[in-house]
């Protein structure tokens, strides 16, 4: 059974809303705990976040049982570790040692010497992994349509029409950089180390792993043979390749009729069902490296697209080349930002390229916002189609695209004309949008699966807003003057 928040909290619990936030301080935090202090004092926003909350997290499960995390303080703890672009580790001594977030998290403050409530670190990533990629979009456009009201000017009731600026860059997994020979590597390593766990189980039976260290230092020598042989150089260099990369695959199909063999027997002990899946899976991955390495290094194939795997663990991560030797391992993600900086929109783009994506983002912002809110939209030069520009042109006024090749006279003299020169100089600041969503996470996911790695996304996104939102709020603080 969870609560929003503690609906009888303690005395010794700070009001959210009269937490003390220092104003200048240079460090991450204090922004982006002003920023969840702002959704605390905004009623509406409030109720909706928890609504969403309750629909995605609750729904389903009965209001009886022992009580859970607060919804408050999974979102407290969620947002504050892309904020901070923090691990585990680091979240788990900053919820139990911290004061500041602590009072944001609602924990009781406690007499000196007296123990206080504590988070484990598995718990922390339990509760924060409640909050999954469509809770996050929702949340993500309720935050950064209210946010809008921060940044209206003094006077102006509905504030100024969006500027939108799309781009995209490329968000990596936490993966190495594949080669065939280490990916094999990986299988093979894989494989001997759940043998390890499983033989020190009691309930196993898994006989003729007397030498699996050994078999352990085999394979690692004979890949680093192999990798050597095939970077080097000098005479007869096809030849040592050729030695080296057989001798490599005689150790592999060795240990894959090994790891077959223990496969068979867990079968007749009637072994833990992901036990033996997960065995399985890295065997039948040692499998399809040993027949890649042998096609492309011995039989000099060429590998089909859709037959290569670029790692073991995130399966889902895609070879983006950028030109010039520049390779990322990851998924483009899409973002639509104002001009404030607020992120409105968000994409992850799998298996796709910037071209085709102009349409779907402005669809979606049109349905939030409608025609009259929106002033126009600036892609580059990535995102052109002419018939997506003629499409796009039938509902914003102003439409930045610019064509790629050679240009007409027309076309020449719109590129030309004020309007569009201005907002295509403007286009270039959601690169500072990037840049800072690469500081609060969004740099590499640390988050495992094509699931863990929207929730992070999500998560990012959301961090950067109600951080940018929480330093316009410490500007206005700023700028009031002390009472004499």
């Amino acid at each position: 059974m969870r609560h929003r928040f503690d609906s009888s909290p303690a005395f010794e619990v700070i009001p959210i809303e009269k937490i003390e936030i220092p104003l200048k301080s240079r460090d991450e935090l204090p922004p982006t705990l002003v920023g969840l202090q702002w959704i605390w004092g905004h009623p509406q926003l409030k109720e909706q976040i928890f609504g969403l909350l309750e629909k995605h997290i609750l729904a389903g499960k009965a209001a009886t049982g022992r009580t859970g995390m607060d919804l408050w303080q999974i979102l407290v703890l969620g947002v504050t570790r892309l904020a901070l672009d923090a691990d585990w580790d680091r979240m788990e001594y900053l919820a139990n040692y911290d004061s500041l977030l602590r009072q944001m998290l609602g924990v009781p403050l406690t007499a000196w010497g007296q123990p206080g409530k504590t988070f484990n670190h598995q718990t922390l990533r339990d509760n924060v992994a409640l909050l999954d990629e469509a809770l996050l979009k929702e949340i993500n456009v309720l935050v950064a349509a209210a946010g809008r009201g921060e940044f209206k000017k003094k006077g102006d009731e509905s504030g100024d029409p969006l500027a939108i600026k799309v781009d995209t860059y490329v968000l990596e997994t936490d993966v190495h950089f594949p080669t065939d020979l280490n990916l094999l590597l990986d299988c093979g390593r894989k494989c001997l180390d759940l043998l390890g766990k499983h033989l020190d189980r009691k309930d196993y039976d898994l006989p003729g792993w007397r030498k699996l260290e050994d078999w352990q230092g085999r394979l690692k020598a004979s890949e680093r043979a192999a990798t050597k042989a095939c970077t080097g150089g000098g005479a007869d260099r096809e030849k040592r390749v050729s030695s080296a990369v057989e001798s490599y695959l005689r150790v592999a199909r060795e240990l894959s009729a090994k790891v077959s063999e223990s496969l068979l027997s867990m079968c007749d002990q009637a072994a833990d069902h992901n036990d033996w899946e997960s065995l399985a899976y890295f065997h039948g991955m040692l499998d399809k490296h040993i027949d890649l390495v042998d096609r492309r290094l011995l039989q000099k194939q060429i590998i089909p697209v859709c037959e290569k795997v670029y790692s073991i663990f995130e399966t889902h991560t895609e070879w983006i080349d950028k030109g010039k030797r520049n390779v990322e391992l990851g998924h483009r993600l899409m973002i639509a930002a104002d001009q404030d900086q607020l992120i409105h929109d968000y994409d992850i783009l799998l298996n796709q390229g910037d071209m085709g994506q102009s349409v779907p983002v402005t669809d979606r912002l049109l349905g939030r916002y409608g025609v009259e809110r929106i002033a126009s939209i600036s892609f580059d030069k990535g995102f052109t189609r002419g018939a997506d520009r003629e499409l796009l042109d039938l509902y914003i006024p102003v439409v930045v695209m610019p064509r790629r090749g050679k240009k007409n006279a027309a076309q020449t003299a719109e590129e030309k004309a004020s309007p569009f020169v201005k907002l295509r100089h403007a286009h270039s600041a959601v690169e500072s949008a990037i840049n800072a969503l690469e500081h609060h996470g969004l740099n590499r996911c640390l988050d495992l699966g094509l699931e863990g790695y929207a929730r992070y996304v999500g998560m990012g996104v959301l961090a950067y807003n109600l951080h940018f939102i929480g330093r316009r709020l410490q500007e206005k603080r700023r700028s009031i003057p002390l009472a004499a």
